[in-house]
């Protein structure tokens, strides 16, 4: 069975209330319901953690080096902040899948630069929840690759 850890950063406790203008009305419980849905379909053992504070990200990235096979991650405003996250990404060694429900690329200039993305395998961004159902499409890929034929 793979293994995926999926890590909500800050403020994305507060989806289906905060700015629906860019994050839309969908709440982290029905993404989480959704990614929990798709995993059982697909066979992946998945965990997934929110948090708003840095330090509690990092080390839950840090426990994941034993289990995880892939990280999914949505750093939300830690993406453009936080070079701790990204050094915990690159020490463990673990492929990374960066999301983000908007398109960070047509927001404001801050929001452009990613410190996740130079370390993670891919980025996906803009299409709301269902950034996260591609990026667990592409860590079933990325851990068991389709079989030739």
């Amino acid at each position: 069975m793979r293994k995926v850890l999926v890590i909500h950063g800050p403020n994305l406790n507060l989806l289906g209330e905060r700015e629906p203008q860019v994050y839309g009305a969908v709440t982290l419980e029905e993404i989480d319901r959704t990614l929990g849905a798709k995993a059982a379909e697909t066979g992946v053992e998945l965990k997934i953690v929110q948090s708003n504070h840095e330090g509690e990200i990092v080390e839950t990235i840090q426990n994941a080096r034993h289990w995880a096979e892939v990280i999914i991650i949505n750093p939300a405003a830690y993406t453009h902040t936080s070079v701790a996250i990204r050094d915990a990404l690159s020490a463990v060694s673990v492929p990374t899948i960066e999301v983000h429900l908007s398109n960070i690329y047509a927001r404001e200039g801050f929001r452009q630069v990613s410190h996740v993305s130079p370390v993670a395998v891919g980025s996906i961004s803009g299409f709301g929840k269902d950034s996260y159902l591609l990026a667990l499409e592409a860590a079933s890929r990325l851990v068991l690759p389709p079989k030739k034929k």
